[in-house]
C-alpha cells in the first residue's frame, strides 16, 4: 500500500453511508472516519429516518432520539470522538423502494436527496465547514444527487460490497449504480474485484486495501482455552463467523466433516435456518459453539490448528474482502479459503482452494507445514493492513483526481 503518500491535512470531510454511526457492529466507514479525523475535521452523517423505519422501530432509542432531533428537542449534531461530530438530519425520506419503474423512482429519489442534502448543507453551515470532501460509502440511492446539490470540492464514492448481488439494491441499482459512480470524481473500492468494476465506468478508479484493526487479535498473548471446544483427539479445523448460505458452502463442510471424522470441525457464530437444518448437526465431530463475542473470538482462533473460510462464490461474495482472513493471519494461523478474485491478495500466505475437493487436501498441507516461521510471516502480512494505509491511499487517490481535473481546465 502506498504508505509515503502525503497526508491530507487540516481539510473538512463529510462522510455519507449505509451504517449508522451509533450502529454496535463496527464498519469500514467508522474506521475510515476515526483516521480522518487523525489530520481532519469530520462530520459522519447518519441515514435520515424514512417513513417505514418510523413506523416499524419507532421503539428504538436511537431512532426515537433521532425523532426527538426532528421536532427540535435534542441535537442534531454531537461531537462523538476528537475530530468527529455525528449529525442526525432533522428529516424524513419517503419510503420509495417498492416502486417498480426505475425512472419513476429516479424522480421521487432526486426529491429525498433535495431533502437531504438541505439538512447536510444546514449542518456544514453550522459546522463552518469550507471546501469540502464528500466520502460517500456505497450509498447509491441516497447519495446519488448529493455531488450537483451541495458542489463539495471533491466527491469519493467508496465501493466496499457488491451491492446489486441483493435484490433491494439490485432492483434500481443496476441501472443508477454505473451512473453513480461515472460522475463521481474518484472512485475508489477496498478490492481488486470492485476496483475492476469502478474502473468500467470511472477512469480515476482505485484500489485501497482494506483496513483492520488487529489490536484484539495479538498472537503474542496466551488466551484461556474456550469452553466446550471438544476434547477428543485430532486437530480442532475452526471457522469463525456469521453462517450463512448466502456466504458459506454447507456441502464444503459436510465433506470435510464426513471424510475426516479424524478432525474436529468448530463452527463459531450465529447460523441461518439453512444452518441449523443442515445434517451437520448431526455428525459426531462437528461443533457449534453459537454466537460470541467479538473480545471472545481470538482465543477459539489461538485454539485452531487450521483457519477456514469455504465461500460460496457468487455475486455478494466474489468481490467482498474477507477480513476474518486477516484476523486469522495475525494469530498466525494457517488457513484454507475457497479461491476468489478478491483472495489474490492473500494467496502466498493462504491456501487457496478451487473446489471442494481441494479442501481436505489443502488443510492436511496446513497442518503438515506449518511452523513458527510461517505463523510469523503470516503476522507480519496481516500487520501491513492498517487504516493508515488504506486512507493514505484514499488520500493519494483524492489527490492524483484532483490533479487530473486541474489539468483539464
Amino acid at each position: 500500500m502506498f504508505t509515503t503518500t502525503p497526508l491530507i491535512r487540516n481539510r473538512d470531510i463529510v462522510i455519507i453511508g449505509l451504517q449508522q454511526w451509533y450502529t454496535a457492529i463496527g464498519s469500514n466507514c467508522k474506521n475510515i472516519a476515526r483516521e480522518f479525523a487523525r489530520h481532519n475535521r469530520v462530520l459522519y452523517v447518519n441515514a435520515p429516518l424514512d417513513r417505514r423505519t418510523v413506523l416499524q422501530a419507532k421503539t428504538d432509542p436511537q431512532v426515537q432520539y433521532h425523532l426527538q432531533v426532528i421536532t427540535g428537542k435534542e441535537k442534531a449534531i454531537v461531537e462523538v470522538a476528537p475530530n468527529i461530530w455525528n449529525f442526525y438530519p432533522p428529516t424524513i425520506l419517503e419510503s420509495i423502494n417498492w416502486i417498480p419503474a426505475t425512472t419513476v423512482f429516479s424522480w421521487f429519489n432526486k426529491w429525498n436527496n433535495r431533502r437531504f442534502s438541505n439538512s447536510i448543507a444546514t449542518a456544514i453551515q453550522e459546522m463552518g465547514f469550507q471546501e469540502v470532501i464528500l466520502f460517500n460509502d456505497n450509498d447509491i440511492f441516497r447519495g446519488y444527487h448529493l455531488k450537483e446539490l451541495l458542489q463539495p470540492a471533491s466527491y469519493v464514492y467508496y465501493s466496499r460490497d457488491y451491492l446489486l448481488g441483493v435484490d433491494y439494491w439490485k432492483k434500481h441499482g443496476q441501472t443508477l449504480e454505473p451512473r453513480h459512480i461515472a460522475k463521481a470524481d474518484v472512485a475508489v473500492a477496498n478490492s481488486l474485484y470492485l476496483t475492476g468494476i469502478l474502473q468500467q465506468y470511472n477512469p480515476q478508479s482505485f484500489y485501497v486495501g482494506q483496513g483492520c484493526d488487529l489490536q484484539l487479535f495479538d498472537a503474542s498473548l496466551q488466551h484461556k482455552r474456550p469452553a466446550g471446544l471438544p476434547t477428543q483427539q485430532g486437530p480442532l479445523i475452526g471457522y469463525v463467523g456469521a453462517l450463512n448460505t448466502l456466504r458459506l458452502d454447507i456441502n464444503i463442510l459436510e465433506k470435510v466433516a464426513l471424510e475426516r471424522p479424524d478432525w474436529q470441525l468448530v463452527l463459531v457464530g450465529p447460523e441461518d435456518e439453512a444452518f441449523k437444518a443442515s445434517r451437520l448437526h448431526q455428525l459426531p465431530n462437528v461443533h457449534f459453539t453459537g454466537k460470541k463475542e467479538l473480545q471472545q473470538l481470538p482465543a477459539y482462533i489461538q485454539a485452531f490448528d487450521v483457519c477456514l473460510n469455504p465461500q460460496v462464490i457468487n455475486e455478494v461474495t466474489a468481490g467482498n474482502y474477507p477480513l476474518k482472513i486477516d484476523e486469522y493471519l495475525a494469530m498466525g494461523k494457517p488457513v484454507v479459503a475457497t479461491a476468489t478474485q478478491a483472495m489474490q491478495l492473500f494467496e502466498t500466505h493462504v491456501y487457496l482452494s478451487k473446489n471442494a475437493a481441494d479442501y481436505i487436501p489443502l488443510i492436511a498441507r496446513a497442518l503438515e507445514e506449518n511452523s513458527p516461521a510461517l505463523a510469523a510471516e503470516r503476522i507480519r502480512f496481516a500487520s501491513t493492513h492498517t487504516w493508515e494505509n488504506s486512507v493514505n491511499a484514499i488520500y493519494q487517490a483524492i489527490l492524483t483526481s484532483s490533479g487530473q481535473h486541474e489539468s483539464e481546465k
